[in-house]
């Protein structure tokens, strides 16, 4: 994950023993009744004629949560933000080895990049490829398009709530009641957890990332935030007030307005302590509210990061508990 755009974006099947999933096949109930179906998106509609055999991902969450589903895809995106030389997140590689599957074909997916391997896509001979929470442009949803059908985001790109990507995961398997139950499971887990610290319940925070020499504040439409307020925090009206009007999900700040951005809690997402400590020693953190208070979550470590900005359906379960002790942490000082 590149600085601001990996923060929201993110990362050909061998023939397995009859004992795991097939590659692009569900170990779940879906069956081919659900087709046809029609999904709406950005870009129009898709509508996938039958039960899809050989599933390729892009963008980040989707390979989650046909994973969750029990559906191992034939080809997934590199991820080169916290995850390992393969290119697999550690919450993936967990679930592979839960599903007893083999590793998919790795699409190469370079940091920052916004190119999309067509030619690796095409080898993995896939039958739906699902681009649901991606920054694809509508140029090269045409061209996915013609190599298999294409889900993409439903509005914007990069700004697809993780709920969202399981349901429409789901629907394209045909396994919606599925992906609702998923859904409705992990909300639990969210609950439960976050019931264990009401401290955080109403507190406003304000989420950033300060590095390169720019100071990065992400929107309550961005998924990172929309976890924060599952959690039961707020997010602060300092942050809709310095807001540009666009439809980005974060925007920049001067280090001479950092003083402007209250809230009582402040999330800093970097790569190591390093960052954090450099972050804190700097004229215009310490003229911050949060930071004079000591109201600081740190979120330190390209996994740490990657789980819970944004998360997914698998990273939730993953990042959660150390994400509440941190947001705990800076409500009490």
């Amino acid at each position: 994950m590149a600085l601001v755009s990996v923060l929201g974006l993110i990362v050909l099947a061998a023939c397995q023993s009859s004992a795991t999933p097939q590659a692009g096949q569900s170990a779940g109930s879906g069956g081919s009744s659900a087709f046809p179906v029609t999904i709406q998106h950005a870009f129009g509609a898709t509508t996938i004629e039958k039960k899809p055999t050989r599933v390729v991902t892009w963008g980040f969450g989707s390979t989650d949560a046909a994973l969750a589903l029990g559906v191992v895809p034939v080809a997934i995106p590199q991820q080169t933000y916290g995850a390992d030389k393969e290119g697999l997140l550690p919450w993936i590689k967990q679930k592979l080895t839960q599903l007893n599957a083999k590793t998919p074909a790795i699409l190469p997916n370079p940091s920052g990049s916004d190119d999309v391997p067509f030619e690796e896509i095409t080898r993995a001979r896939p039958d739906l490829i699902l681009a649901n929470y991606s920054g694809i442009t509508k140029q090269q949803y045409e061209t996915l398009s013609k190599i298999a059908p294409t889900v993409a985001y439903p509005d914007k790109p990069w700004a697809t709530p993780w709920r969202d990507v399981v349901t429409t995961v789901g629907e394209a398997l045909g396994q919606s009641a599925e992906a609702e139950k998923l859904v409705a499971d992990t909300d639990r887990t969210i609950k439960d957890k976050a019931a264990a610290y009401p401290q955080l319940k109403g507190k406003t925070v304000a989420a950033v990332w300060d590095v390169g020499g720019t100071f990065y504040v992400y929107k309550d439409s961005d998924p990172r935030v929309q976890f924060l307020t599952d959690l039961g925090l707020v997010n602060a009206p300092s942050v809709d007030r310095l807001a540009p009007d666009d439809e980005n999900f974060y925007y920049t700040l001067s280090y001479e307005k950092t003083s402007s951005l209250t809230s009582d809690v402040l999330v800093v997402y970097a790569d190591d302590q390093k960052g954090i400590d450099t972050f804190l020693s700097k004229p215009y953190a310490k003229s911050m509210q949060q930071v004079k208070a000591g109201h600081v979550a740190p979120v330190v470590g390209p996994a740490f990061v990657a789980a819970v900005s944004p998360p997914t359906v698998l990273s939730l379960p993953w990042g959660i508990d150390g994400y509440l002790k941190a947001l705990s942490k800076s409500v009490n000082g």
